[in-house]
C-alpha cells in the first residue's frame, strides 16, 4: 500500500487544492492531507488549524482513501510518522516550481527514500490561490466557484462589515 502526503496550509482550502487531492487519490492507495500549523508563515493563518481541518474534511468526504491530519513538525518528519512514501505538491505557475523544486531538493537530502511528486494545476485552477480567495472575500466578492459552501460561509462571517449585522 502506497501512502502519499498532500501537505499545505490550506488557509482556506480551494478548488485547486481539492483537485490535487482527488487526483492524488487516483494514483496512491492512501492519501493523508497534512494541514500545517504554519504559525510562522507571514502573520499566521487566518483560520485556526481546527477550522482548516474541518474545511478539508467537509471538502473531501467523498474521497474514500483520503484522511486529514494536522501537523506542526518538519514536513519530512511528519511524512515518516504517517508512513508516506511520497509527498504530493500541486504546481500552478512557474514561480511555484522554483520554490517547490528547492524544497523537494532539501527534503530529498534529508530523506532520500521520500519522493516528491508534482501534479500540475488544471487550467481553471492555474491562478487560484488562498491569498486571492481571501482578498476577493475581503472586498465582498463572490468566491463560490472556487471554495466549498462551508468555506464561503466562513469567509463571509470573517469579512462581515458591522453594517451587515443590521
Amino acid at each position: 500500500m502506497k501512502t502519499a502526503l498532500v501537505p499545505g496550509t490550506f488557509d482556506p482550502v480551494t478548488a485547486g487544492h481539492i483537485d490535487v487531492i482527488e487526483r492524488s487519490a487516483l494514483i496512491f492507495d492512501n492519501i493523508v492531507v497534512g494541514v500545517a500549523a504554519s504559525a510562522n508563515k507571514g502573520a499566521g493563518p487566518m483560520f485556526s488549524i481546527e477550522e482548516r481541518v474541518a474545511f478539508i474534511q467537509d471538502a473531501i468526504g467523498h474521497v474514500p482513501n483520503a484522511r486529514v491530519q494536522a501537523f506542526d513538525t518538519m514536513l519530512v518528519d511528519f511524512a515518516v510518522t504517517i508512513g508516506a512514501q511520497a509527498i504530493v505538491k500541486g504546481l500552478r505557475v512557474v514561480t511555484d516550481f522554483e520554490s517547490e523544486f528547492q524544497q523537494a531538493s532539501i527534503n530529498y537530502h534529508i530523506n532520500p527514500g521520500l519522493e516528491t511528486v508534482f501534479i500540475m494545476a488544471t487550467p481553471e485552477n492555474m491562478y487560484l490561490s488562498s491569498s486571492m480567495i481571501k482578498q476577493i472575500s475581503s472586498l465582498h466578492g463572490d468566491v463560490s466557484d472556487w471554495v466549498t459552501p462551508m468555506v464561503e460561509q466562513a469567509l463571509r462571517q470573517r469579512f462581515a462589515s458591522p453594517t451587515d449585522a443590521d
